[in-house]
C-alpha cells in the first residue's frame, strides 16, 4: 500500500478538497483507497457525508492504540473508498501523545498492523499545522503531496514545509520525499495566479503537477452536501481537474502499486 500525506501548514489552500476528490478519483479508477482524516476539524469526514454520530471510533482512537485501523474504518458511499474519520478529540491529542512511547510513530505502527492487500493507496489529510499530528503523518507516509494556493505567500509557506520535511528525514523517516506539488485555486483572470505558478515551477520543476486546480464554486458547494465534487458535479471544471490530477498521480506511483 502506497501512503501519501496531503499536507501544508497553511490553512485554506484546498488541502482537504484535494484529499477528498483525489481519493474519489483514485477509487473510481479501480484502486482500493483508504483516507485517514487527521484534522481535528474533521472536514474530510463531513465532506464525505459521515456525520458526527457515525464516528464511534476515529483516528484519535487509532493514535491512542484504543482501536485498530480496520476497527475504525467506515465505508463511504464512494465504492472502494474507506475512511478513518476524525473527531474534535484530536485537538487534545497533541498534548496527550507527548507521554506515549514512540509518539511520532503512532500512525505508522497502526498502519503496519493493517491487513496487507486490503487497500492499494492510503491518503492522510493533515491539519493546517506542523504539530505532532502532522509529524505522525509524515513519519507514516514516505510520500508527501503538497497543495499550494496560487497566492503571494505560497512560496514562503512552502519553504517552511520543506524545512520541516528535511528535519523529519533526518530524525524520523529517511525515506520521505515530495511526491508532488499541486497548484490550487488557480484563477486565469488573475495575473498573480500565473506569476505564482511560474515561480513555483521555476523552483521545483517536475515536482509540480501539470494539472492545476481552478477556483470553482462547485468544489466549495459539494462538502455542504456531504459529497465529493466528482459525484456532486462530475462535469464541473474542478472535478475534471481532479480526474486529470489522479491520472498524473497514478503515473507517478511505483509500478507494483499500480498493478495491485
Amino acid at each position: 500500500m502506497i501512503r501519501i500525506a496531503v499536507a501544508n501548514q497553511k490553512g485554506g489552500v484546498g488541502k482537504t478538497t484535494t484529499a477528498i476528490n483525489l481519493a474519489t478519483a483514485l477509487a473510481a479508477s479501480g484502486s482500493r483507497v483508504l483516507l485517514i482524516d487527521l484534522d481535528p476539524q474533521g472536514n474530510a469526514s463531513t465532506g464525505l457525508g459521515i456525520g458526527h454520530g457515525e464516528r464511534a471510533l476515529s483516528s484519535y482512537d487509532v493514535l491512542r492504540g484504543d482501536a485498530t485501523v480496520e476497527e475504525a474504518v467506515i465505508a463511504t458511499r464512494v465504492p472502494r473508498l474507506d475512511l478513518v474519520a476524525a473527531t474534535v478529540d484530536l485537538s487534545g491529542a497533541e498534548i496527550e501523545l507527548v507521554d506515549f512511547e514512540e509518539r511520532t510513530h503512532r500512525l505508522d505502527l497502526a498502519l503496519a498492523e493493517a491487513s496487507a492487500g486490503r487497500w492499494d493507496v492510503c491518503l492522510i489529510d493533515c491539519p493546517p499545522s506542523l504539530g505532532l499530528l502532522t509529524v505522525n503523518a509524515l513519519v507514516a507516509a514516505p510520500s508527501l503531496l503538497v497543495p499550494l494556493q496560487c497566492e503571494f505567500f505560497a512560496l514562503e509557506g512552502l519553504s517552511q514545509l520543506l524545512n520541516t520535511v528535511d528535519r523529519i528525514r533526518e530524525r524520523f523517516n529517511p525515506d520521505i520525499s515530495i511526491f508532488g506539488v499541486v497548484l490550487t485555486m488557480y484563477d486565469r483572470r488573475n495575473n498573480l495566479s500565473g506569476q505564482v505558478a511560474d515561480d513555483v515551477r521555476a523552483v521545483l520543476g517536475k515536482l509540480v503537477f501539470k494539472t492545476v486546480i481552478p477556483r470553482n464554486v462547485r468544489l466549495s458547494e459539494a462538502p455542504s452536501h456531504g459529497l465529493p465534487a466528482l459525484i456532486y458535479d462530475y462535469r464541473c471544471p474542478g472535478s475534471e481537474a481532479y480526474i486529470a490530477l489522479a491520472r498524473e498521480v497514478i503515473a507517478r506511483m511505483p509500478k507494483e502499486a499500480k498493478a495491485a
